[in-house]
């Protein structure tokens, strides 16, 4: 444990807590154990509250070691301690090692504890614990003395997996990742603001609306009895003439990916119906975790995905997959809410890693898709995106495409054009960005080769024989820019600012009105820092929407019109659907 050897005392901690759905956690005890003297703190709830500070060091000289740290942070954020300067968080550090890795494993501390064979160590009668947990209290004497048991079983066992684990770690990388969970209890905390009132009306209504929905939107008789007909909509493209991917069987693929590229393909044909079967499959109002004081909370799942994105619930999160949905999102009277992206990003990342100086140029015009077009000599260079829409939307395709290692069959799905015109665009690319290509084909046969690959910060994933090379070729676009995020929002945690949730590569920051053009300013310099952080000086540019209490968020480009038919079903004024300003 030598590079653990920094640190003074190592702290492993556990509380239990109960923690409705969108609402604040109800703390019921913490159990902490320092790991070279064994001198352990058992507290129940009341002497919890009475401390002003954790009974632990939380400086410099300490380490704080948790499984799923994110969830200890909460619980010092409602008992109002400092949070800890350093962290090393298992549960993270176990997802890092399995990252790629085609696996059954599961990802709770019992998992992380089989699998380096200490399933001896498992907590006993850990379900029945848990379930007096989620009840609360209040608890009998035996069952307050039952649950702190409990919890230190968690605490030992989480002491023997950092032992076990102990060659895995690679500091100051973990570190960063361990302070990051700071950044996801203080967003978890923060939440989204929703409008209660009209949450409540439509689930009062939403059977009502379902069946409207479907009238109106389903002219082509696509659904059957409120279900979405395959055949049916199949008889649609041919009828419409869109072309749409389709598996090895023959079906038509119909995963949520597909549906939502060939809507930004045929916005006005295929756009509504992956709105509808969205909301109709997959929507589920009841389940949209919101508190009683109007905020969206759910778990954010750091580090969940194999690029190590966070991956919340679709069910629980306002950010799920129906957009129009997001309009229940209204600042609160005298505050803003403004979402912030970075601007071509994984295009961005792709021309700083790669070098290519063509990508570069393209990415800094400004335009990078009608820059492409100019450079393909496709249109004159002095072509607007007004002035030649049909060109530019082709390039932006192709490059985009590029960018998901897709071939030129899906290309000409994509397009909606025959294949060898979708032959002649890739062409093209290779021709304008031939350092790019270099670049993408060196990082397949590195992580095929070495077996694994990994970001500027140390996010590693395994690359097997059998894993599909466009996501080989897209990990270090996709897990540098999950490290740029989670930089970016340290640093805007860092100045002060009100995070309220970070979407792919956005977040969502909110504020007092009178403070919106310097909290807004402030937010897009941590952006542009964290880029230059990931990327090695290369800076990308971010945009921003805004928008202030009475109006409410919306996507404008895929939410708007499925938002509005929704409220005229309702028969709600105008006002209600007001956008960013």
């Amino acid at each position: 444990m030598k590079r653990l050897g920094q640190f003074k005392e190592i702290w492993v901690v556990d509380f239990e807590y109960r923690c409705p759905d969108g609402c604040l956690p109800i703390v019921h005890c913490m159990v902490a154990r320092e790991v070279r003297s064994q001198q352990v703190f058992r507290i129940s709830a009341d002497e919890l509250h009475d401390l002003r500070s954790a009974p632990f060091d939380t400086n410099a000289k300490s380490l704080f070691v948790a499984y799923y740290s994110a969830a200890e942070f909460v619980c010092f954020l409602e008992l109002g301690w400092e949070l800890p300067v350093n962290t090393l968080d298992l549960y993270v550090e176990f997802r890092r090692l399995l990252a790629g890795h085609k696996t059954e494993q599961r990802f709770s501390l019992p998992h992380a504890l089989c699998y380096f064979n200490l399933s001896q160590h498992l907590p006993a009668a850990k379900e029945e614990w848990r379930q007096i947990a989620i009840r609360g209290g209040p608890f009998t004497t035996d069952e307050s003395k039952g649950l702190l048991d409990y919890c230190q079983e968690d605490v030992d066992a989480t002491t023997l997996l950092l032992k076990a684990m102990k060659n895995h770690f690679r500091f100051p990388y973990c570190l960063i990742r361990g302070r990051y969970m700071w950044s996801v209890a203080l967003m978890e905390r923060q939440g989204i603001p929703i409008d209660l009132e009209m949450l409540e009306l439509l689930r009062n209504n939403w059977d009502c609306i379902r069946e409207q929905l479907i009238e109106r939107v389903d002219q082509s008789g696509v659904y059957s009895e409120g279900s979405f007909s395959q055949k049916r909509f199949e008889a649609f493209l041919a009828e419409q003439q869109i072309p749409w991917p389709r598996l090895p069987s023959g079906r038509l693929a119909l995963d949520d990916n597909t549906f939502r590229q060939q809507a930004r393909s045929h916005p006005t044909s295929i756009a509504k119906y992956h709105e509808l079967r969205t909301a109709l499959s997959k929507l589920k109002l009841s389940r949209l975790a919101v508190g009683e004081d109007g905020r969206n909370r759910t778990l954010l799942s750091p580090f969940r995905s194999t690029t190590s994105r966070n991956q919340p619930s679709n069910a629980k999160f306002i950010f799920g997959p129906s957009t129009w949905i997001r309009g229940l999102i209204k600042p609160a009277p005298g505050k803003f809410i403004t979402y912030i992206d970075w601007s071509q990003q994984e295009l961005g990342i792709a021309a700083a890693l790669s070098g290519d100086p063509n990508m570069k140029d393209a990415y800094r015009s400004g335009d990078p898709y009608l820059r492409f077009a100019q450079m393909a000599n496709a249109v004159p260079s002095n072509a607007t995106k007004e002035s030649h829409p049909g060109p530019r939307a082709a390039y932006k395709v192709c490059m985009l495409a590029v960018q998901y290692g897709m071939g030129a069959q899906s290309l000409a799905s994509q397009l909606g054009k025959p294949l060898y015109e979708a032959n002649r665009l890739l062409r093209a690319h290779k021709d304008t960005f031939p350092q790019y290509w270099e670049w993408n084909q060196r990082i397949m046969d590195t992580g095929f080769a070495q077996g694994r690959l990994e970001t500027v910060f140390d996010w590693s994933r395994a690359v097997l024989q059998d894993s599909k090379p466009a996501s080989v070729g897209n990990f270090p676009v996709q897990g540098n820019g999950a490290e740029m995020l989670r930089i970016a929002i340290m640093l805007m945690h860092e100045k002060g600012l009100e995070v309220s949730a970070p979407i792919h590569d956005a977040v969502l920051i909110e504020g007092p009105i009178d403070r919106e053009v310097e909290c807004v300013d402030l937010a897009q310099n941590c952006m542009c820092k964290a880029s230059e952080i990931i990327l090695n000086g290369f800076a990308l540019g971010s945009d921003s929407k805004s928008v202030k209490t009475p109006n409410r968020y919306m996507d404008e480009e895929r939410g708007m019109s499925f938002w509005n038919e929704i409220m005229s079903i309702l028969k709600k004024p105008s006002y209600e659907i007001q956008t960013f300003t």
